[in-house]
């Protein structure tokens, strides 16, 4: 940048990008000129046409490997520029680029810094609003909820207890929607403004918190879950949390899509050196054509569970999204309809 700055303190050369390069390639094409002219008149030696040959060979080859370090120098601002796009995009890592230079490679700098800052802002507002939102949705979710709960309080008639019931479940539903996007938004700003190493996972001791949350679901299909752990812990740069959400997210997926009086299995293992976490179960399953349908944003492939269960269509978008921000990849795989379906996560151990 200091070549760069240099020449944009030139009057005839700050307003114009190209004409820097111009200019330095214009000075390259008369450096051996230049020199040959001040070896043929102030040389003290005899001259002939083989040593003045040799001296325009080796004015050249220097004035062109000059010109390609010079001009590699003066492409840094359109580096740099690049460069703080990209991590924005990948990382959300504001950058601070120079923004007082008037040329197009200068405006360029200073139209993606505060494009950035604008992008960054808007996220924050949306953010806010979100936050905001999904608070009052909640508590609107709640009051149905409660009344509710309250009516089969009353030992209602078998119907209006079924209602009732439907409702708590219709409700349940919303606030896990709602959650689910909270905990992306903030999943988000972890990725922001945390440095992130790598941490040290204990399975044995996140899985117990994973059964708290599903525990009921399998009863309610005695369906049992298997575990094999070849790996008791790994460093992983995601957070723990996200992880268990993730877990529960997938193996809810399986229960939903498993029949009653079935096996689910979760297996962490290292393969190449990367930890592979599968959850695999004998379900309804799919065909090959539907998996990139499975990770989309609402999806269409939306299905009721073997037991009616409803489904947002947002769930395994959100998982792929998280596993995906914290340098992991999701996949789904199945042998066809009623042939089951395995969720793999890899991270790099």
């Amino acid at each position: 940048m200091k070549l760069y700055h240099n020449l944009s303190q030139v009057s005839f050369l700050k307003n114009s990008y190209s004409l820097k390069f111009l200019f330095v390639a214009f000075i390259g094409i008369f450096i051996p000129f230049i020199g040959v002219l001040f070896f043929v008149l102030y040389s003290d030696t005899t001259l002939t046409p083989f040593s003045i040959l040799i001296f325009s060979l080796i004015m050249t080859l220097l004035a062109c490997v000059v010109t390609l370090l010079v001009l590699n120098q003066l492409i840094k601002p359109i580096a740099l520029a690049s460069k703080s796009l990209n991590e924005y995009r990948i990382n959300r890592q504001l950058s601070v680029l120079p923004t007082e230079y008037k040329d197009e490679a200068g405006l360029l700098m200073c139209n993606i810094q505060e494009s950035i800052y604008e992008a960054e802002s808007y996220l924050n507002e949306k953010q806010d609003l979100i936050y905001m939102l999904s608070h009052d949705l909640k508590n609107f979710a709640g009051n149905p909820q409660g009344l509710a709960k309250l009516i089969m309080l009353e030992n209602p008639t078998d119907s209006v207890q079924n209602l009732a019931q439907l409702i708590c479940e219709s409700t349940n539903l919303q606030f896990r929607y709602i959650e689910n996007f909270i905990n992306l938004l903030k999943e988000q700003d972890n990725i922001k403004n945390v440095n992130q190493e790598p941490k040290l996972i204990m399975f044995p001791t996140i899985f117990p918190l994973i059964n708290e949350q599903v525990e009921q679901r399998l009863i309610d299909k005695n369906i049992k879950l298997n575990l094999n752990f070849e790996v008791a812990e790994a460093k992983l740069k995601i957070d723990e949390n996200l992880l268990i959400q993730v877990m529960v997210n997938l193996i809810s997926n399986a229960i939903k899509f498993s029949y009653f009086d079935s096996e689910i299995t979760i297996t962490i293992f290292k393969d190449n050196g990367k930890l592979s976490i599968k959850v695999s179960d004998d379900g309804i399953g799919f065909n090959q054509n539907q998996i990139d349908e499975l990770f989309k944003k609402f999806t269409k492939m939306s299905r009721l569970g073997t037991a009616n269960e409803t489904s947002t269509g947002i769930g395994l978008y959100l998982c792929k999204k998280i596993i995906e921000r914290n340098k992991g990849k999701l996949s789904a795989t199945s042998d066809g309809k009623n042939k089951g379906a395995e969720f793999e996560i890899l991270f790099e151990a």
